[in-house]
Parts: structure tokens; C-alpha cells; sequence
């Protein structure tokens, strides 16, 4: 595995569980973490493109995770903001073609008709990832 773990967060309490275990991780291994959030693009077909969030709400995503991870323990942690249609395709893209050897997410508590409709993106993630995934709860 490589010394490099990315943790994928979105700011709510399911990644606060990702981010500390990758922290503590990165620690444990002497690895290089990096901190990622999607910034979802929805439109554009017909009308503008627009983002599911505002620079400001993912400049504080990050900051608040990367607090996080540095009070966990991690020595190395870089952050990062990737824009996308798909987040799983880009969180997994992104490990890939920077050699992370380890990717950590967390999941929320969808069940049931919630779960078949929505989706996951920590299970799309781990079915397309090429490296180790963890899923925090």
C-alpha cells in the first residue's frame, strides 16, 4: 500500500467519523493524508452550471476537516477541492492518478427505499476504487 491516504468529506457528521480514522491511520503509518470534498455540479444541460455549494462552504469543509485530522494525530495533511458531476467517479479518479493507496469515507444511515433510491457513494467508491477502501461509521 502506498504511504498516501485520501479521505473523502463532506462536512457532515458521517465524515467527521471518516476523517478521524484516516487521521489516526496517517498516524499510526507515518502516511501522508489529504483531504478531499466534491463540489457537486447540478445543471448545465439547458441552463447554467451551478455547484451544490459556495467556494466559502467548501473552503470551511476543509478547514474544519483538516483541524479535525491534525487534533487526530496526522503529521501531513494537504487538502483538496474537486468539482464534478459524479463524486464517487472523482474521488476515485483523483486517488488513481495521484497514487493514494488507501481511501477512507464515511456513510450516512440510509435504509431501506432511501438506500435503493439515492444510492451510495461510499459503496460506488468502493466497487470502483483500484486500492484499499475503508467505510467509517
Amino acid at each position: 500500500m502506498s504511504g498516501k491516504i485520501l479521505c473523502a468529506t463532506d462536512g457532515t457528521a458521517h465524515s467527521a467519523h471518516a476523517i478521524e480514522f484516516a487521521a489516526k491511520t496517517a498516524s499510526k503509518s507515518a502516511a501522508a493524508l489529504t483531504l478531499c470534498t466534491i463540489n457537486e455540479a447540478r445543471g448545465g444541460a439547458r441552463g447554467p452550471l451551478i455547484y451544490a455549494h459556495e467556494d466559502a462552504d467548501i473552503d470551511r469543509i476543509l478547514a474544519e476537516a483538516a483541524e479535525t485530522a491534525k487534533h487526530q494525530g496526522a503529521k501531513s495533511v494537504q487538502m483538496v477541492a474537486l468539482k464534478s458531476r459524479d463524486t464517487a467517479a472523482a474521488v476515485v479518479r483523483y486517488a488513481e492518478e495521484n497514487g493514494f493507496g488507501h481511501i477512507v469515507v464515511g456513510t450516512g444511515d440510509k435504509h431501506g427505499i432511501a438506500r435503493l433510491v439515492l444510492g451510495s457513494v461510499a459503496g460506488a467508491i468502493a466497487s470502483r476504487a483500484h486500492c484499499t477502501v475503508t467505510i467509517a461509521r
